[in-house]
């Protein structure tokens, strides 16, 4: 009687302790939210796009097979070379090309969003909708600087999606994709916020969002909904070093897709502010040699030309801190900000120049086509001898126009053809560096050079402006104390 008690006991104990630690799993699921009402409600109005691009008879072909001899027609691989040839056999009209992406509806009358490189090229769009019909679309306009197309299919009464609010977005809050992956239409994917605000290598005036949704080929141009069901980004990018989803993906923020697609219905194309300037960031090295007491703001390495920057009294070395009322933490925004700034609208800019902070008004202008468009590294000159500079363990020799040439600049400066151990190398100068400055003082030969070394304050950090790979940037200079 006795064993069989302690053996109730036991088997109470037991179920007591597993239900207590499924309380833990239970009491998650229970916090989790659920998508399946935002799914149905949703997934209506998101297409799936697929594009053919037809290619000539001659892009068929296999590079090389021209300079193959003729084989005899009784030779085992002559049928094969003749259809990579164009001869008998061969596919009439090429091979084409094909890609899938995603997109949704935004208007009733058939008006659709996507990415640009999903329809870019494109002899036939096709749009497929979640009841399997399938329309021919139209490329209405297009955006190639935030990737973005509009494209309409014939058709009415259709679904549309409720639009949100992308700035309202909250870092760790939960949001939904619905998009085709690698084809497979209507496929749903959650994740939170990783962060907002994002810029990325070449995609100079979209602010993305970053969020840990699996996003794959296939998903862009596809909806990030919030849990509200409203769309607040289109999923464009990924960061993958294998070319599937890594953890890291992008959308572009809806209220600069709207913004896009308003120019596109009106005008046809996309005009943006501009500024004038080439732009970095402030590091914390930075930050002490124009001395900051924190790093902030957009560093000035370059006003062009003729720019309202230039007319407005902005310099090389000026640090924007603010932009029409808003402060600017880091370089990344300030793109975003003007590019979405009303042309001819005057604004006000607040640098910092000298240490001392200033207000100055910009009329904006709009940016020219060609205004952001990266220029291609130029090669780095023959090594030559030159003069040894024992301050910053470097060597220099004169800036001649051959080697302005070479470097596809126009700035004068000294040429630096060798880097050993010392304060230019830890400030990070590189063989083929071009010195156009130091603390603010122009630099155009090796004496002038070295007599601006010989006035920095040692244990302090002084900027540096070179040019490298065409383009202008500060390094931050430390000569240490002896």
């Amino acid at each position: 009687m006795r064993g069989s008690v302690e053996k109730a006991w036991i088997r109470f104990g037991i179920v007591a302790l597993l239900a207590l630690t499924a309380l833990p799993a239970l009491a998650l699921r229970a916090n989790l939210p659920d998508f399946t009402g935002l799914v149905k409600e949703n997934s209506p109005a998101v297409v799936n796009i697929s594009t053919t691009q037809k290619a000539s008879p001659e892009s068929a072909g296999l590079p090389g097979l021209e300079m193959l001899p003729q084989l005899p027609p009784d030779h085992p691989l002559r049928d094969f070379l003749d259809r990579f040839r164009g001869g008998p056999g061969s596919p009439p009209e090429g091979l084409d090309a094909q890609s899938l992406g995603s997109g949704f509806i935004i208007s009733p009358d058939g008006y659709i969003l996507t990415n640009y490189h999903v329809v870019r090229d494109a002899d036939e769009i096709v749009v497929r909708l979640s009841d399997r019909r399938e329309f021919t679309a139209e490329i209405i306009g297009f955006d190639e600087r935030s990737d973005l197309a509009l494209i309409k299919i014939d058709a009415a009464d259709l679904p549309v999606v409720r639009f949100g609010q992308s700035a309202e977005l909250e870092v760790g809050e939960w949001v939904l994709a619905i998009g085709s992956p690698f084809g497979f239409e209507h496929s749903a994917t959650v994740g939170i916020v990783s962060a907002k605000g994002r810029s990325l290598p070449r995609e100079n005036y979209v602010p993305f969002i970053q969020t840990d949704v699996a996003i794959n080929p296939g998903n862009s141009g596809g909806p990030l909904f919030n849990l509200d069901g409203e769309v607040v980004g289109i999923n464009s990018q990924i960061y993958s070093r294998t070319g599937g989803f890594m953890g890291l993906s992008f959308a572009i923020p809806i209220e600069l897709a709207l913004d896009v697609v308003d120019q596109l219905k009106t005008t046809g194309r996309v005009a943006r502010g501009w500024l004038g300037v080439l732009i970095q960031d402030v590091t914390r090295d930075l930050a002490e040699s124009f001395g900051m007491s924190k790093p902030t703001g957009a560093l000035v390495a370059q006003v062009m030309p003729g720019s309202p920057a230039e007319k407005a009294g902005i310099r090389v070395g000026d640090i924007i801190v603010a932009y029409d009322g808003q402060d600017i933490d880091t370089s990344a925004m300030l793109p975003p900000l003007v590019g979405r700034s009303k042309i001819g609208k005057t604004v006000r800019v607040k640098v910092v120049r000298d240490g001392k902070p200033r207000l100055l008004q910009v009329k904006l202008a709009e940016l020219p086509e060609e205004a952001d468009e990266a220029m291609l590294p130029g090669p780095v000159p023959q090594r030559q001898e030159g003069s040894a500079n024992r301050v910053l363990g470097i060597t220099v020799a004169m800036l001649t126009e051959e080697h302005k040439q070479e470097l596809g600049i126009e700035e004068d400066g000294v040429l630096v053809t060798q880097v050993g151990s010392g304060p230019g190398r830890d400030a990070g100068l590189l063989r083929g560096d071009v010195i156009t400055a130091i603390n603010q003082k122009p630099v155009r030969t090796p004496a002038e050079l070295r007599d601006a070394l010989e006035n920095l304050p040692a244990g302090k950090s002084v900027p540096l402006l070179v040019v490298r790979d065409g383009g202008p940037r500060f390094l931050a200079l430390r000569i240490p104390k002896k």
